[in-house]
């Protein structure tokens, strides 16, 4: 069954289902952007598809219909009676929290030339999911998920943005980001308070060279740790001459904020502290 908004709220008033804030729930219904999604994410009969928080089922169903197979992890187990109304014959649905499963034991049983995550993310833990992807080191080739609007401009932010940040960073090592639609708040049930957008992070084929990411990643952090304060300021208890050194080569000193730095510069300094 697929969902207009009228029959959807009719379907959950029977089933007696309340939204739950604390699971973030706000249901897509608008089928042209669900189709958007699906044409954009190149999801073939190869791709093995993650799905976090089906909710209804309106993205599943049709990822569902294109993919290999589906693994949706649904938090909520009483959308079980709705998600299982819906015509889902290549599909399986975990009733369990994302952040604490052991997705790699999940995957050993499938066997498909790609794997990708395709998802409406709850907007209160987006981050944790993201962070949680990439450092199980899960081999994903593309992450394709709708998030709060401010949330998706930090990920595919660049240097002297107001948005850039030390997650930008750590996105942009690993991932080449990009917009794929912006989202309406008026297409969800219920309607959220800010409207969303859709990104795509495909998996890069070669990565920035960095000697020891530990270090990349503290770096990272500890220069965004106040962010209107200069290098000199944030990264006083490291070497700062070295640091200063690389800086000379791009025309910087040590009075920059880290905003104004590109990853690659990051990864530089990094290596020459080891």
């Amino acid at each position: 069954m697929n969902y207009s908004p009228k029959n959807l709220k009719e379907e959950l008033n029977k089933k007696n289902f309340n939204f739950k804030k604390k699971f973030g729930q706000n249901f897509i219904v608008d089928k042209n952007i669900i189709h958007s999604i699906i044409n954009k994410s190149n999801i073939d009969k190869n791709t093995l598809v993650i799905e976090i928080g089906p909710g209804a089922g309106s993205l599943t169903t049709e990822l569902d219909k294109v993919s290999g197979h589906v693994i949706a992890y649904e938090i909520d187990k009483t959308l079980k009676p709705i998600l299982e109304k819906q015509n889902l014959n290549n599909t399986t649905i975990i009733y369990e929290d994302f952040l604490k499963r052991n997705i790699k034991e999940d995957l050993k049983q499938y066997n498909y030339q790609k794997t990708y995550v395709v998802a409406n993310l709850p907007y209160y833990i987006t981050t944790p999911i993201i962070i949680k992807l990439i450092e199980d080191k899960l081999d994903i080739d593309k992450i394709v998920v709708m998030v709060q609007k401010e949330v998706g401009n930090r990920f595919k932010a660049k240097p002297n943005t107001k948005e850039y940040n030390s997650l930008s960073i750590f996105l942009n090592y690993y991932y080449t980001v990009e917009k794929i639609l912006d989202v309406s708040k008026n297409v969800f049930i219920p309607k959220p308070n800010v409207d969303s957008i859709v990104v795509s992070l495909t998996k890069r084929k070669t990565k920035i060279k960095v000697d020891n990411e530990q270090i990349f990643f503290k770096l990272v952090k500890d220069a965004f740790k106040q962010k209107r304060k200069t290098l000199k300021n944030n990264l006083k208890n490291y070497n700062l001459e070295k640091i200063e050194g690389i800086l000379k080569k791009h025309n910087l000193d040590l009075t920059v904020r880290a905003e104004a730095l590109p990853t690659e510069i990051f990864a530089e300094i990094a290596n020459n502290l080891i």
